[in-house]
């Protein structure tokens, strides 16, 4: 599971209580099935304990995002629905989804205005790569459009780099144009106003931004330079297309382009020569979701997917493996029996009425980052096809910060979008495993912010149905203590069982889970 919140970016600078029920009593009516039962015996502590023991060894390395330990990971998943004679959800046949990713890096070369060349690093600053050379640019003063204000009005600037400067209009007695009164809008605040003017400026078909914000352009050098000393970078999905690209330049910089635009406000074409030479040195990095399927006997394309990160944080820095027994190689195994359950009844003629999709995703530690470019780059199932997400993520140990059953599991999301899925999950355990649900980290106002942490959540930000299994964090979380000795391998059958007979009801129902929450 990721440690923190989504990082967020340097220029774009959220029922309490051991509840049983959320939304009163269960709208649904299930009756215990004799064949979900015979299948999720096939669940078992011992397979799911021999698998652990080896995804989880000390040969996986910790499985970090794109190092070797993470490719023995994806392999040793791909031989399992191999064996298991679970065909691979690609129509070509390939287990694997190709997920590229980047580590930034601060680009190299250098920038000419007018004939004056300038360092990276000085007096101008770009996070990525600029090449072209122009005879003239577009000044659209601070680069605003609302209602009742644009500096674009008039302008075309497809194609065009433009120059823009921080900040908003005034009016002559003091008052801000845009709010109309003695108030700052956001186009003054600097964590938003970048983004939010570099968004429009490429909505608008500007293939480049040079952006003059003296106060905050130190900020953004500090930043530029501690990334060069130390070769750090965050690792993201790597765009194919970059929309355009944006140059901070402090004032020495932004004279050399225009002497007056500290005072002149009004949006205008400007003949000068500028010239970039700026190459990406961004380390590029391989990686893959492994993805598996089994085909629904009547409802073959609509899917219920049920999902858990492959990747983990790898070697500490004085060489200690970070196993990642329960984070994620519990919910990674668990996938492969609840695979295998569902296989069996296939075999049987007895297979979901919907399709199952097997997702195990890279990068989760990094971002989100595999299941992100699997629902906003290349869904290979339909999304407005997908029923329902079942995310596991950390189902092993127990939180010791927890009174109570230990016979429990921590369930997020269960009803942001859909009381159905919720009361279904609630009869679900009722009829077959009695596990005590937990739902105090569903509390809108948990500081954990779990809800948004795991990779359900980039299936909920697209109005999928989601649960999230958890068990919580414990004194081995992110830690090489993080190993299969410390599982609690009978909670383990029980939890996995419990998604297993979730699944199973989502996926044979009549009618499609419905979305009735806003997302």
């Amino acid at each position: 599971m990721r440690k923190s919140l989504l990082f967020i970016t340097l220029l774009a600078l959220a029922c309490n209580t051991s509840q049983k029920t959320v939304n009163g009593q269960s709208s649904q009516n299930i009756a215990a099935s004799p064949d979900a039962i015979d299948y999720a015996s096939t669940i078992t502590q011992n397979e799911l304990k021999e698998h652990l023991y080896t995804y989880a060894s000390d040969e996986f390395e910790g499985r970090e995002t794109g190092k070797p330990g993470q490719k023995k990971a994806v392999a040793y998943l791909k031989s399992q629905y191999e064996a298991l004679g679970i065909p691979a959800a690609k129509p070509d046949g390939d287990y694997l989804q190709k997920v590229p990713l980047e580590i930034a890096r601060v680009p190299q070369g250098d920038i000419s205005i007018n004939g004056t060349d300038f360092t990276l690093g000085t007096d101008v600053l770009t996070f990525s790569e600029a090449i072209g050379s122009f005879n003239s640019i577009v000044y659209v003063g601070y680069g605003i459009e609302t209602d009742n204000y644009s500096d674009y009005k008039g302008l075309d600037v497809t194609g065009k780099l433009i120059l823009v400067k921080a900040g908003e209009p005034i009016n002559s007695d003091g008052t801000y144009v845009v709010s109309g009164t003695d108030e700052k809008s956001v186009w003054s605040n600097m964590s938003e106003a970048i983004g939010k003017k570099s968004e429009l400026a490429a909505s608008k078909g500007a293939i480049g931004i040079l952006y003059f914000d003296e106060q905050n352009f130190p900020r953004f050098k500090g930043y530029f330079e501690f990334m060069k000393n130390n070769r750090s970078g965050k690792m993201s999905l790597k765009e194919k297309d970059h929309n355009s690209y944006l140059i901070l330049l402090d004032k020495t910089s932004a004279l050399a382009i225009k002497e007056d635009i500290e005072k002149d406000n009004s949006p205008k074409t400007i003949a000068t020569n500028i010239d970039l030479n700026v190459h990406s040195a961004n380390d590029q990095i391989s990686s893959e979701n492994v993805i598996a399927l089994i085909k629904g006997s009547e409802k073959p394309n609509e899917y219920v997917v049920i999902s858990s990160h492959l990747d983990h944080i790898g070697v500490s820095a004085n060489g200690e493996i970070n196993n990642g027994a329960d984070d994620d190689g519990s919910g990674s195994v668990a996938l492969l029996e609840i695979a295998e359950a569902f296989k069996k009844a296939a075999d049987e003629g007895k297979g979901p009425k919907r399709s199952i999709v097997f997702l195990h995703v890279t990068g989760e530690e990094k971002g989100l980052l595999g299941s992100r470019y699997y629902t906003d780059f290349e869904p290979i199932l339909p999304l407005s096809q997908t029923v329902a997400n079942l995310n596991i993520d950390m189902i092993g140990r127990i939180d010791p910060k927890r009174n109570g059953d230990r016979n429990y599991i921590y369930l997020i999301g269960s009803d942001k979008l859909s009381t159905e899925l919720h009361d279904l999950s609630e009869e679900v355990n009722k009829k077959y495993t009695n596990i005590e649900l937990d739902y105090t980290y569903n509390d809108e106002n948990d500081p954990n912010r779990f809800y948004y942490r795991s990779d359900h959540y980039n299936f909920a930000k697209n109005n999928i149905p989601i649960i999230f299994y958890f068990n919580g964090t414990h004194a081995d979380y992110h830690r090489p203590g993080d190993t299969p000795d410390k599982i609690n391998y009978d909670l383990l059958e029980n939890r996995t069982r419990l998604v297993f007979y979730t699944a199973w009801e989502v996926a044979n129902r009549k009618n499609k889970i419905v979305v009735d929450k806003a997302g």
